[in-house]
């Protein structure tokens, strides 16, 4: 643990502690979806025998094989930049003999999907996605991009199963981040209750069934939305919740994280 000159612990901000994880703990990059989470968005999005599925930053390729194997899509096509993970993702269509199906090593800003009917695009860094969005504003009408834990910038979303979420071309405009916020939440204003539950939807989403931090994910998870429901004046109450208070002093007391200072 990391102390103060005087031995005591240091108290450290919650975007230093995010900052220093692995990127995909909290964003989900790098992190491979449960069987579970694809078959949950496949019935969400009406996956079928009509579509042409792409998966950008496919990994392994089992969200290929289940929408091949188990929703009999006309063809799904799996892009990632990690030649290991194609590599890992050939071996396991070819064993499976999926052979509408394929992989390719390359980066999405490059990619061509023109033909697709319904992407699943899981990523955060917003240069990646702020680049993508040329690419999804000129495909053709009725395609659907599913993002995980938040629309396409900008965007009212079409369908919410959260943390699943639909944005339908021609892309519907949000007004700004207070009206795209509520969509998502489909309420008129943000409690600790909704929070903590869409949280939870998040971190049981992305995590493995025996995942050990599910519940400190969603503490701090749960926070975040809360405060930046605060911020954009849709949190129900001026005043901070106990929950939120209590939550807050757990952070601060057992893991020396402090979070008050990003409520404004």
């Amino acid at each position: 643990m990391k102390t103060s000159g005087n031995d005591s612990p240091t108290i450290i901000k919650l975007e230093d502690y995010l900052s220093s994880l692995p990127t995909g703990i909290m964003s989900g990059e790098d992190v491979q979806l449960p069987d579970h989470s694809f078959r949950k968005i496949f019935e969400f999005v009406d996956l079928n025998e009509k579509d042409v599925f792409y998966h950008l930053g496919c990994g392994n390729g089992r969200g290929i094989a289940i929408a091949s194997e188990e929703f009999g899509v006309k063809k799904a096509v799996g892009i990632d930049i990690d030649s290991k993970k194609i590599d890992e993702a050939k071996q396991f269509l070819d064993e499976k003999k999926l052979y509408n199906t394929q992989v390719i090593n390359e980066n999405i800003l490059n990619s061509q999907f023109d033909d697709a009917s319904v992407i699943l695009f899981w990523f955060t860094d917003t240069k990646i996605i702020e680049s993508m969005m040329d690419k999804f504003e000129k495909m053709g009408n009725e395609c659907k991009i599913i993002t995980i834990w938040g629309p396409l910038p900008g965007c009212l979303p079409d369908q919410i199963d959260f943390p699943y979420i639909i944005n339908q071309v021609p892309f519907r405009q949000a007004k700004d981040l207070k009206e795209q916020l509520l969509a998502v939440f489909g309420s008129k204003c943000i409690d600790f209750v909704n929070a903590w539950e869409f949280a939870e939807r998040y971190t049981k989403a992305i995590g493995a069934p025996d995942a050990g931090n599910d519940r400190f994910l969603t503490i701090i998870q749960s926070l975040v939305i809360w405060i930046n429901a605060k911020n954009l004046g849709v949190a129900c109450t001026d005043e901070i919740p106990p929950a939120i208070k209590n939550y807050m002093g757990i952070l601060r007391n057992f893991f020396n994280i402090e979070v008050e200072h990003l409520i404004k």
